[in-house]
């Protein structure tokens, strides 16, 4: 394996470079998943039969936690990146760490909220409105959660082996996966849960 110096560590290889391509081109599927995801909750987001309303079911308190949250861990992840580009170790391990504490309580707010839904009467099957915000806020959890196990993984792989191309071309490509569940989360915010609450 032919090791480039004058790149970062995770592009440092012909293999790590064309991950890092196949990579964007799987967040391109991503992105196509969760259009579709929006343009169903689009068209749904007014037919909400005899079930609440956006309006009636949205708590500012929750959602505002659950973007600083996660905006939050986008931003350590992103020092856990620079941190592993400076071959600090231990800075980045504990970046990373936050990043993951960050998403689990985020998760932890989600499923608050998903709970105090259903409590509400707020179902799969009480209105297609509230079928389409499921599925869109529960496929984007779900992403969340993946991410929490994969991220675990590399976590452990760095503590065992260091910083090397594979470690650290895997850490780059979760950063790249956590940062675009962020950019959903921003999307999910200002036209699910703001345009909801007007």
């Amino acid at each position: 394996m032919k090791i480039d110096d004058t790149l970062p560590l995770e592009y440092s290889t012909e293999e790590n470079s064309n991950r890092i391509f196949g990579f964007w081109l799987f967040l391109g599927a991503e992105i196509a998943l969760f259009s579709t995801l929006f343009a169903v909750y689009f068209t749904l987001w007014n037919r909400t039969g005899t079930g609440p309303t956006g309006f009636e079911l949205f708590e500012i308190k929750g959602v505002i936690m659950e973007t600083f949250l996660l905006l939050t861990s986008s931003f350590t992840c992103g020092l856990a990146i620079h941190s592993m580009r400076l071959g600090l170790k231990k800075p980045m391990m504990v970046f990373f760490s936050i990043t993951l504490l960050l998403g689990l309580g985020f998760l932890t707010v989600e499923i608050s909220e998903f709970i105090t839904y259903i409590h509400d009467g707020a179902t799969l099957q009480t209105s297609a409105f509230l079928s389409s915000l499921f599925v869109l806020l529960g496929t984007h959890g779900a992403h969340v959660t993946f991410g929490l196990f994969w991220g675990l993984g590399i976590l452990i792989q760095v503590k065992r082996r260091g910083f090397n191309p594979d470690t650290a071309n895997k850490s780059f490509i979760f950063s790249l996966y956590w940062h675009f569940l962020d950019v959903v989360w921003i999307f999910i915010f200002s036209f699910v849960y703001l345009k909801g609450m007007m």
